[in-house]
């Protein structure tokens, strides 16, 4: 398979979702005032969100699906105006999929600290200006207090599931401990307990490159973006920097073997200044996800990874994990190197389920497996859901 070229064109200061844009398939709650774990208060904050298929009149067929890092709430349906990307779960959910929009009320938020819609440094703060560097810190535990609204809002007391991989199942986590008596199933993929080590380190690199970049201005480039989105420059170069160091680690050095080796790109000689084929293709998905995504938006939320514990202040990891009553389903991916295998069959331990062991996702693809194995991820999921209707 050939390795993809770089995104032509000039990128954007920010990918992040105007107040000009097509609104899309999106829509929207005002929450107000969010208190915060860290930083005090968050006022005026605005979630964007999505939904498929028709609440029960009694609220229980509702299901919550929490995306990944640059995710968002478009899981299902084509490109479109505001909608750059498609369905990133499409053949998980849906009509006659295995979270079968026919039979359950379907709710994707984007996230809080995203750039999709919901509140974020790219956002409006309440002068009028973008938030930019004042956007304060925020937890996995502040965005779930944002989602508490949002179900309120919508009239449901309880979840029938909560689910969603990598960063969104450090939500479905929390979910499931702040707010055990309104989850009564859970499937948190591909995560651990605590952000590891490992983890905080690669993260922690991504934060830097971007930082690093002249044009971050502590994410102040917002400001010129807001005013011209056109012509204003922002950190392109270390948003795609911090991409294909990410990219690396969502990948198995198995499918980078397979798929490249050491072949040089096209006709370039890397002995002569060339390129491999492989970086070629991290190239590729740095300035892919440079024209849909914001640099701020990318340091929040990866911050909010490193912070994840949810042991923290609650006695424990082991203490906070018996506060979960939901039915529980726990999976990972055998070539997962940034969430290894072993952190899912350790959370499983210490919550309990029957087998005491993680369900396994087979796949070459590392840890983006939760996102490529959509059949085994969805029989999954389905039968989870079987369980508690």
């Amino acid at each position: 398979m050939p390795a993809t070229e770089p995104v032509p064109g000039r990128h954007p200061a920010s990918g992040a979702w105007h107040v000009d844009d097509p609104v899309g398939d999106r829509r929207f709650l005002d929450v107000g005032t969010v208190p915060l774990e860290l930083d005090g208060e968050l006022p005026e904050v605005r979630l964007a969100y999505e939904t498929w298929g028709e609440l029960d009149p009694d609220g229980g067929n509702a299901v919550l699906v929490l995306h990944a890092l640059t995710g968002d709430s478009h899981v299902i349906g084509p490109v479109g105006p505001g909608h750059p990307t498609p369905g990133w779960w499409d053949t998980v959910i849906g009509p006659g999929q295995a979270i079968d929009t026919d039979r359950w009320f379907v709710v994707c938020p984007n996230v809080l600290g995203g750039c999709q819609g919901s509140t974020g440094p790219a956002s409006i703060a309440p002068d009028g200006r973008p938030w930019g560097a004042r956007f304060p810190r925020l937890t996995v535990r502040d965005q779930v207090t944002a989602e508490f609204a949002l179900a309120d809002h919508l009239g449901i007391d309880a979840w029938a599931g909560v689910v969603g991989g990598s960063m969104g199942a450090m939500r479905v986590l929390e979910w499931a401990i702040m707010a055990p008596d309104r989850v009564r199933a859970i499937a948190p993929l591909a995560v651990s307990a605590t952000a590891t080590a490992d983890q905080i380190a690669v993260q922690s690199i991504q934060i830097a490159a971007i930082r690093r970049d002249p044009a971050f201005r502590g994410g102040d480039y917002l400001q010129d973006w807001f005013d011209d989105p056109e012509h204003a420059e922002g950190p392109t170069d270390g948003l795609e920097l911090a991409r294909q160091l990410a990219h690396l680690t969502y990948r198995s050095a198995e499918e980078l073997g397979l798929r490249f080796g050491r072949r040089a790109q096209a006709d370039e000689d890397p002995l002569r200044d060339g390129r491999f084929a492989v970086q070629s293709y991290l190239e590729y998905h740095g300035g892919k996800l440079a024209r849909r995504f914001d640099a701020a938006s990318y340091v929040t939320l990866t911050e909010v990874m490193n912070t994840h514990d949810v042991g923290r202040d609650r006695g424990g990891v082991g203490a906070a994990l018996r506060r979960i009553q939901a039915e529980v389903l726990i999976a990972g991916v055998d070539s997962d190197r940034l969430y290894p295998l072993t952190e899912q069959h350790s959370l499983a331990h210490l919550l309990g389920v029957p087998s005491q062991r993680a369900h396994v996702i087979r796949s070459p693809h590392g840890h983006d497996g939760f996102l490529i194995e959509r059949d085994q991820v969805g029989r999954l999921l389905g039968e989870l859901l079987d369980r508690v209707s």
